[in-house]
């Protein structure tokens, strides 16, 4: 952590304690606000914690040189390989069949997110989030709700606290896809696309009020509500122009027979949808073990290289046979089963923590369980990140306040291959994300006066 951040965390932890009116308004009012602003994530308040995460100019310039690299990089490996990258990732022959769409733009993965730990030395990037990145709207809220507290209205006497605009490079980029594919409706219709009964609705709603107050006419809508004819895609009689695609592709191919006319519409290029199906081989986390793979090197230039060694933690996918650990030789499973103490097993395409097995957390025999079953399955090992853990300030339900220390996910949004904004994810275990019970908080630029 850089001296400018250290001293801010000081100087409003410091108003927490000492201003007690100020303190006392906050417990009383901030759930109540979270849950007036919809910030709830599946039914629960989506941050108890009182203090913003804050990031120096300095920091926010590193993070944004090193994300342009190693988005880069992944690009280039997208041009060098083409469809033999599909395999390495191991894609399945119905993701193929949707990612061969062509939507229009050049771009996989217009809006993306690099998901990082905070650690003693670096931000180290585990995933990245190339399909359906949450969270935009709800950070961009929680700095409202931030930036109208008293106490955060006396902090800024004495610094000064930049919001970040991720809504907005939203926007511009689903307008940048719309135009590259041809669209010339000066206030094209969105339309944001998910199930129903997804976790992630209110965020949506947040998005629709948003694009309207923008001036862009916007709905939320099912993916099963959709119907196409005359080449035009609608729902309950609107026509669509963009899809804001929420909904995940491995979602989409669970209930495809019931999905036919998006699919249709997709192919005939009569919408463009945004992110396309053609993100899913960078959204596989074994694009992680194609970008560590020592012999990629050779099409990265100096500073995508460096980025990949300093920030992306050593992956392979999880198979039987030989490979190679930072240009030595090793065979993959006696390695993996060896090691236990410093990797960690995700399945190749979930999220949520969901199948995660991390090994310094587990016993012998859970290990040799966990790799067995990935064996079976797509799963990739990556080595272990050592977390750096910031105190927080949190508030109970009983209007009670404890310091934490907890592990801070600081998650870059790339918009068009540039960042802007985090998500924030808290999390008392190493899982830190909101689905296996982690919290968001805001992040701010922040400086002196």
């Amino acid at each position: 952590m850089d001296s400018v951040t250290e001293r801010a965390i000081a100087d409003y932890e410091n108003l927490l304690k000492d201003e007690k009116a100020l303190a006392q308004e906050l417990q009383e009012r901030f759930f109540e606000r979270m849950r007036h602003a919809r910030l709830t994530f599946g039914g629960r308040v989506l941050c108890p914690f009182l203090r913003p995460q804050f990031v120096s100019p300095d920091v926010y310039e590193q993070v944004r040189a090193v994300c342009r690299g190693i988005f880069r990089a992944i690009e280039k490996v997208e041009a060098a390989l083409g469809p033999e990258l599909w395999s390495r990732v191991d894609l399945t022959p119905e993701e193929a069949e949707l990612v061969a769409i062509d939507p229009g733009y050049r771009r996989s993965s217009p809006t993306s997110r690099l998901d990082s730990f905070v650690t003693p030395s670096a931000y180290q990037f585990v995933e990245l989030n190339a399909e359906s990145p949450a969270g935009i709207a709800y950070a961009e809220v929680l700095m409202d709700i931030f930036l109208e507290l008293p106490l955060v209205k006396r902090f800024q006497e004495h610094w000064t606290l930049k919001r970040f605009q991720a809504r907005e490079r939203l926007l511009q980029t689903l307008l940048e896809c719309y135009r590259e594919g041809g669209g010339r409706e000066e206030h094209p219709v969105i339309a944001i696309v998910d199930y129903e009964d997804v976790p992630t609705r209110t965020e949506h709603h947040m998005f629709r009020d948003f694009f309207e107050e923008r001036g862009y006419p916007a709905f939320v809508c099912d993916p099963r509500d959709l119907t196409y004819e005359g080449g035009v895609l609608r729902s309950e009689g609107r026509p669509i122009d963009i899809v804001y695609k929420r909904l995940l592709v491995n979602e989409f191919l669970e209930r495809i027979g019931e999905l036919q006319p998006l699919l249709q519409a997709a192919r005939d290029r009569r919408v463009t949808i945004v992110n396309p199906f053609r993100c899913k081989p960078i959204h596989k986390k074994a694009i992680f073990a194609v970008l560590t793979d020592d012999a990629m090197a050779q099409h990265f230039d100096a500073d995508e290289r460096a980025a990949i060694a300093a920030h992306v933690p050593w992956t392979r996918r999880l198979q039987e046979g030989r490979s190679t650990r930072y240009g030595q030789p090793i065979d993959l499973v006696p390695f993996v089963r060896a090691n236990r103490d410093r990797l960690v097993l995700k399945p190749n395409d979930e999220y949520g923590g969901k199948g995660v097995t991390i090994g310094w957390e587990a016993n012998e025999s859970e290990w040799d369980v966990a790799l067995a079953e990935g064996l079976r399955g797509s799963f990739v090992v990556q080595e272990k990140v050592e977390l750096q853990r910031q105190s927080f300030p949190e508030l109970a339900e009983d209007g009670s306040v404890r310091f934490r220390d907890l592990v801070v996910d600081l998650d870059p949004f790339v918009f068009q291959g540039e960042v802007e904004g985090f998500l924030t994810r808290l999390s008392g275990t190493s899982l830190a994300n909101v689905t296996s019970g982690g919290g968001q908080v805001p992040a701010f630029l922040i400086e002196p006066r």
